[in-house]
This record gives structure tokens, C-alpha cells and sequence, in this order.
């Protein structure tokens, strides 16, 4: 599917909905909403979302200017912050931006440009890791996504995608009132390293409407910055593990064929070539080979013990059989 820029053409109307928790990514949100101020195509409603900070809601609404701040009014974390935010926003697409991502001057008119096609539900774009301290040499690209980034492997031209990544990403209104918004049962909270409610929310959109198409449209681009702590191999290690036990809960949410039909692709065809390339001389080589190896084994050790977890609480709730009547006892 082709999505030229037109200018001439009729876009919606667009809300972007920032979600931030903490002070201490000041400076990251003030250059996200500076880069929504500087758009090509001016946005229509800028809404912060703060989730359950009440300091940085007090200095947002100080000191930002030409955005809407809100508090979370639903449950903690991501996902209840988002739907906050659907929740109030006005525009007929909602896009999501990262409070530590700053969107390219021509993102909006990007993400809006495929929605002249009905059957265009969301738009998603390519997010760029901003390493703070640079790219580990062990680090694979395969494995962007443990940094919130897109990897290789994903499409290099528009297409259709199961899933957007959730630093930039846009649906319309409609699709996602249709559906409820995100699962509170996914998505991170805080600091803790969990994800996928952008996969789980993208299948019920799917589910819903088999005929809506999810662009990945890469030439809308954002760049997202990692700092130093999500370099470190225990922080690899732990986001690894945590998608593998939000795989295994969005598993049981929407069956395992969809919810891993994207992972067993990459399987298949992404990670065997990052290994062929890994064998390559080159300074690092053998460790990428290994975090290509560990990142997968962790994973799916996380989604297995995720799938022994759910499979041991439904044991637990399951109810018990009635007690038989004693029948045949002698007095």
C-alpha cells in the first residue's frame, strides 16, 4: 500500500496524547512537546497525560504552553494513562507519542496521509533509538524492541503490520473507542520493564474489523532516546523476560495463533540471519551472537513460566467437585 504525501488532500483531524510519570525526564518531555509545536502540519490538540505525579502535573501545567495536562483518572500506568487520554482528546486519530521521543517536523502529516483510505485503522511509524551513551557493540539491531525502537526485520516500505510499536503510533478515534481503549492488565507501570498492550489492543482492532488495514508507515519517524540504564545486559536480560510473560498474557487474551504469529516469523527468518551475520569478523561479533541467543532463550523462558502461571491460577479457582454422600457406612 502507497501512502504519498498529498497536501492537497482532506486529513483528520488529529489529537497526540503524551503519557509521562515522572520529573525526571523534564527535559526529555519539553523537547517531545517542542517537537509537536514544530510539525509541518500543525496538530490539533497536544494532551499530557500525567500519571499519578502530582509534581510534574503542578510544573506541566506551569510551564508548558499549548498543551492540555491532565491527571490519570484511571488505573496506574501506561495503558490506564492512554485511555485517559483517548478519553479526552478531541480529534478524529489519536496518535501516541513517548514523553523521551522527539517526532521529525513532518511526522503528523506522515502519520495522516494513509487515512484518506477508509480502510486504514491505524498508522504506526519507524522510531529511532538515540543511544545516550551509544549503541553497545553487543547489542543486536534485531532486538531494538527491547529499547522501545523498531528492529530489523521490520518492513522497509509501507505495509500492512500485525502490531505498531507504542512510541509512535495513531489510530482512529473510532477504532479505539469501538474496542475500549488499552488492557490495564498489560502495559508498563512505572520503571517495571512490561509491554504489549499496543500488540493486544491492534489484534481486538483486527478481530473486530478483518478488513481494516494497520500501516506500518516508516518515513514517519520519531527518535526515541535509551539511556544508559536500558544498555546494560541486566537490563536486556529483564525486558526479555517480561515480554515473554506479556506474550504468554496476551496469549490467553487472544489465542496464541495471532498473538505469536509475528514472533514466529521472527523467529524463523529475522533472528537465523542476525546469527549468520553475527559469525562475520567483526569487534563483538561472538558477544551479539550470544545476546541473540540469550534474548531468545530468556523470552521464552518468560512466556512458558507466564503460560505455567495462568495455567496454575485457573487450577486454583477452578471449583470443587461436591463431596459424594458416604453410602454404605456400617453404625
Amino acid at each position: 500500500m502507497n501512502s504519498p504525501l498529498s497536501p492537497e488532500r482532506h486529513l483528520p483531524s488529529m489529537s497526540v496524547v503524551v503519557c509521562a510519570y515522572t520529573l525526571d525526564r523534564w527535559e526529555d518531555l519539553r523537547a517531545a512537546i517542542a517537537s509537536l509545536l514544530g510539525q509541518s502540519r500543525a496538530v490539533d490538540e497536544i494532551v499530557l497525560v500525567v500519571d499519578h505525579c502530582p509534581g510534574l502535573y503542578q510544573r506541566a501545567s506551569k510551564e508548558l504552553h499549548g498543551v492540555r495536562v491532565v491527571p490519570n483518572e484511571g488505573r496506574r500506568g501506561l495503558s490506564g494513562a492512554r485511555n485517559t487520554g483517548v478519553a479526552v482528546s478531541r480529534g478524529e486519530v489519536v496518535a501516541f507519542l513517548d514523553d523521551d521521543a522527539a517526532a521529525e517536523p513532518d511526522w503528523a502529516e506522515r502519520l495522516l496521509a494513509p487515512y484518506g483510505d477508509p480502510r486504514v485503522a491505524g498508522v504506526g511509524g519507524f522510531v529511532r533509538p538515540r543511544w545516550s551513551t551509544g549503541r553497545p557493540v553487543w547489542f543486536p539491531p534485531e532486538f531494538d524492541w527491547v529499547v522501545g525502537c523498531s528492529y530489523r526485520g521490520l518492513p522497509e516500505r509501507a505495509a500492512p503490520v500485525r502490531n505498531f510499536i507504542g512510541a509512535n503510533m495513531s489510530f482512529r478515534r473510532t477504532a479505539l473507542l469501538e474496542v475500549g481503549g488499552f488492557l490495564n492488565s498489560l502495559g508498563r507501570v512505572g520503571v517495571r520493564p512490561a509491554g504489549d498492550e499496543e500488540t493486544e489492543l491492534c489484534l481486538r482492532i483486527a478481530a473486530r474489523h478483518p478488513d481494516a488495514v494497520l500501516l506500518y508507515e516508516p518515513a514517519a519517524e520519531v527518535h526515541h532516546r535509551v539511556p544508559e540504564a536500558r544498555t546494560r545486559w541486566s537490563y536486556f536480560r529483564s525486558r526479555c523476560y517480561a515480554e515473554g510473560g506479556s506474550k504468554a498474557l496476551v496469549s490467553s487474551e487472544r489465542g496464541s495463533g495471532p498473538a505469536l504469529a509475528s514472533e514466529r516469523t521472527y523467529l524463523r527468518s529475522t533472528v537465523p540471519r542476525a546469527l549468520v551475520r553475527s559469525l562475520r569478523p567483526r569487534p563483538g561479533a561472538l558477544r551479539t551472537a550470544g545476546a541473540l541467543s540469550a534474548g531468545v532463550s530468556v523470552t521464552v523462558a518468560g512466556y512458558f513460566v507466564g503460560r505455567g502461571r495462568q495455567w496454575a491460577s485457573r487450577l486454583a479457582w477452578r471449583p470443587r467437585a461436591a463431596a459424594e454422600p458416604l453410602v454404605g457406612g456400617s453404625s
